[in-house]
Protein backbone atom coordinates (compact mmCIF):
# COMPACT_ATOMS: atom_id res chain seq x y z
CA UNK A 1 0.00 0.00 0.00
CA UNK A 2 1.53 3.61 -0.55
CA UNK A 3 3.75 2.67 -3.49
CA UNK A 4 3.43 2.84 -7.48
CA UNK A 5 5.28 1.75 -10.23
CA UNK A 6 7.02 3.82 -12.11
CA UNK A 7 9.03 4.33 -15.81
CA UNK A 8 12.67 5.51 -15.30
CA UNK A 9 12.34 8.56 -17.73
CA UNK A 10 11.06 11.59 -16.54
CA UNK A 11 8.21 11.98 -19.62
CA UNK A 12 7.22 15.64 -19.54
CA UNK A 13 10.94 16.75 -18.91
CA UNK A 14 12.58 14.85 -21.93
CA UNK A 15 9.55 15.58 -24.57
CA UNK A 16 10.82 18.15 -25.97
CA UNK A 17 14.32 16.86 -27.47
CA UNK A 18 13.48 13.11 -27.52
CA UNK A 19 12.66 11.82 -30.77
CA UNK A 20 10.66 8.79 -29.84
CA UNK A 21 9.20 8.12 -26.47
CA UNK A 22 7.05 5.65 -24.96
CA UNK A 23 5.51 6.17 -21.87
CA UNK A 24 5.73 4.32 -18.80
CA UNK A 25 4.48 1.81 -17.36
CA UNK A 26 2.66 -0.16 -19.78
CA UNK A 27 5.10 1.07 -22.70
CA UNK A 28 7.21 -1.33 -23.97
CA UNK A 29 7.54 -3.95 -21.14
CA UNK A 30 6.46 -6.97 -22.91
CA UNK A 31 8.58 -6.24 -25.87
CA UNK A 32 12.08 -5.80 -23.45
CA UNK A 33 10.47 -9.38 -21.30
CA UNK A 34 10.89 -10.85 -24.79
CA UNK A 35 14.03 -9.99 -25.74
CA UNK A 36 16.03 -10.53 -22.62
CA UNK A 37 13.99 -14.06 -22.69
CA UNK A 38 15.51 -14.43 -26.05
CA UNK A 39 19.03 -13.50 -25.21
CA UNK A 40 19.09 -15.73 -22.40
CA UNK A 41 17.88 -18.64 -24.26
CA UNK A 42 20.86 -17.59 -27.23
CA UNK A 43 23.31 -17.42 -24.16
CA UNK A 44 22.41 -20.72 -22.84
CA UNK A 45 22.90 -22.58 -26.22
CA UNK A 46 26.46 -20.75 -26.56
CA UNK A 47 27.45 -21.44 -23.29
CA UNK A 48 26.49 -25.53 -24.34
CA UNK A 49 27.92 -24.84 -27.78
CA UNK A 50 24.93 -25.13 -29.54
Amino acid sequence: AGSRLVGDVDFARVQPIAGKITPNPGGVRPMTIAMLMRNTVRAAELAVGK
